[in-house]
This record gives C-alpha cells, structure tokens and sequence, in this order.
C-alpha cells in the first residue's frame, strides 16, 4: 500500500505490539487488494495462521489487527505444541462486496512471494472455497477442501477444543469434567458457535445464545429448539444463573464495561484477543471468573490445518485437540503455582518454549 501513514508505522514498530519479524502490506491496483501479512515468529517453524477479510476503518485499524493477530498465533502454536511460528494476514474490505476470484488470487501471489515463511489458512470472512483458489497461486495454503486435498472446515475441531478446555474449566473448578446442568451463554453462533452449541446440548447444558445475524440463530433453533435466544450480547452476559460465558464472534469480548457485569464463573469461547487490553485478566481474576485462555481452547482449528501440511488424518488431529483439555489444566495449575491469572501463566509457558526454540 503506498499510502502507509507515519501513524501506521509507529505502529509496526511499538515494541509492545510484540517483536515482530516481518510486516508486509501489499496491493494490487488491479482487483484492490490491500491486505496485511504480519509475521511474529519463526522460530518454532514456518508462520502459520489465518487471513481475515474485514471492512476495517483505517489502514491503521488493520495493521494493528494483523499485529494482535500474528503475535496471537505464536502463543496459540507454541501451546498447542506444533512446530510453526505465528502469522496472520487481513484482507482490508468487505468480503460481500469486494471479494473476487482475482482479488484472491493476486493475494496468492503475495503469501507465495514469501517462499513458505507464512502459511495461510481461513479466518473470519474467508472460507474453504478461497483458501482453494488462493492455493492456485500459493502452495503453503491449508483449508482448502477435501477435492483438492486439504482438510476441510476447520471450525468443527475448534470447536471441539474450546469444548475441552470447557471440560477443563468445569474439572477445576467445581471438581467434575462436564458441562451437564450448567448454563452456558454463547455469544456468536457461526461457523464455530453452532458446533460448539451442539457439543454443550450433547453434554446435558442448558444453552443461550446471541447473535447478530438473524440466519445463524434460526440455524440452531430451528434444530434445537429447546436453546433460549436472548436479543444482544449485554444481555447474554447478564443473564441470571450463568455459569460459563463463551465469547465465539470477535475479539475484545472482555473489557472495562463487560466485565464488571458478568455474572458467569467462567469465561471460555473461540474468539480470538478476547482480552480488551493487559489489566482485563486481572480484572477477572479479582472478580473470582475464571479465565480460560482463548488461544489456548481455541487451537483445534490450526492443528487441524497444520495437519493437512503432512497429509490430513482427523482421527489423528482430533487426538491432538483432545489434548487441550489437559493443556488447560496444566494452565490453570501453573496459574495457582505462581499466584497469577491463567492467561499470565499460559504466556509464560508459551513463551519458554520459543526462547528454548530460539536457544537450540
């Protein structure tokens, strides 16, 4: 993009944003692409992560996604205990009204320019279908569709991961592994959420759910008629009886206002940067909410297409994605040990093991 601003650049080198190996704006006059590539860390292997298609509001706005993102990634890979570092790439735009065959093949070009340091995948407003036309340009693409040998929908293993780290949550804190009897509040029921809800009604909760987009919410009530649909997040969050909170549209779920009205003991979704700003998990420890970290329950997904990089195999990557139950607990312990809140404890964890990646 060649009408980067100094403001975007302060940005790309706030050292608070995290370290970042390599950002790289592209743009194609042609189809009008301008997208993010924001690589964190390889030292763990090749970036791997996700491309976002979102009408954000500045340039700005998006360089500062892809950052939050990337970074994101690092610690979500290092958990989940996979040799890739993070990335992440945003497409700026609205995928309804911009997204064509061109503009993503033009994108292809860009993560393929690369030479593998960054692997793409799907993300909010991309899908399985783009991710088989950007692989047409760029071989290090995973999501793609089964006809053209990739592994699917992400979103069924990343559900079932948040459904584990869930599992942990209810194991720590009321001493049993099961969701059965409690209520849990799931705000955003696409692509993740509906399974998710699935996996909860399974298990014997009584779900709630939101959504701001009326086609999603009548997927799920028009099969499971006996979930309750309340008209906004706000209210979600304040609904009385709660217990566990899963925030699975986009991030910044928990912050200064959210917070202090949550009437849930737990707090686990797919979301990712769930947290508004540093403080908001000390917030809710203070509260007595326990916070299971989002890139942690969230991973099932680039498990499952890191996989697919070495010939996809679901039984093998729902076993890794089983895992997050422990990986959760293991958080929660490390938590109580050091005497500071999860997210802190799984950070420190994360970041052991790419300072001994980085040390090898």
């Amino acid at each position: 993009m060649t009408d980067v601003t100094d403001g975007v650049l302060h940005t790309l080198f706030q050292s608070e944003q995290g370290g970042h190996e390599q950002v790289v704006l592209c743009q194609d006059r042609a189809t009008g692409l301008k997208a993010v590539i924001a690589i964190h860390s390889t030292a763990l292997g090749p970036a791997l992560g996700g491309t976002r298609f979102y009408p954000y509001a500045s340039e700005a706005e998006a360089v500062a996604d892809a950052l939050n993102l990337s970074r994101g990634m690092s610690y979500k890979n290092a958990m989940a205990g996979l040799e890739h570092g993070g990335g992440k790439a945003v497409i700026i735009g609205d995928p309804e009204k911009i997204k064509t065959e061109q503009l993503l093949l033009a994108y292809g070009r860009f993560v393929a320019s690369l030479g593998g340091r960054y692997v793409t995948a799907c993300d909010v407003g991309t899908y399985v279908a783009d991710m088989d036309v950007v692989a047409r340009e760029c071989r290090w693409t995973t999501g793609r569709s089964p006809e053209n040998g990739g592994a699917g929908d992400s979103s069924v293993l990343t559900a079932y991961g948040v459904f584990q780290g869930m599992r942990a949550s209810a194991q720590h804190l009321w001493g049993d592994p099961t969701l059965r009897g409690r209520k849990v509040g799931v705000a955003g029921v696409g692509k993740v959420g509906h399974y998710l809800v699935e996996h909860l009604l399974t298990d014997g909760a009584e779900v709630v759910i939101t959504d701001v987009r009326e086609e999603s919410v009548r997927r799920i009530t028009d099969k499971f008629p006996q979930v309750t649909v309340v008209a906004d997040t706000d209210a979600l969050i304040r609904t009385e009886g709660l217990d566990v909170y899963a925030p699975c549209a986009l991030g910044g779920a928990l912050n200064d206002d959210t917070v202090p009205v949550l009437t849930a003991k737990v707090v686990c979704g797919a979301a990712n940067n769930q947290l508004a700003h540093p403080g908001v998990e000390k917030d809710l420890a203070d509260r007595g909410i326990l916070y299971a970290p989002d890139y942690v329950v969230n991973a099932g997904g680039v498990i499952q297409v890191a996989d697919e990089l070495h010939g996809f195999d679901f039984d093998r990557c729902k076993a890794k994605a089983t895992k997050i139950f422990d990986t959760t607990l293991a958080i929660f312990a490390r938590a109580k040990e050091d005497g500071i809140p999860p997210a802190a404890a799984a950070d420190r964890i994360a970041e052991q093991r790419m300072a001994e990646a980085r040390h090898r």
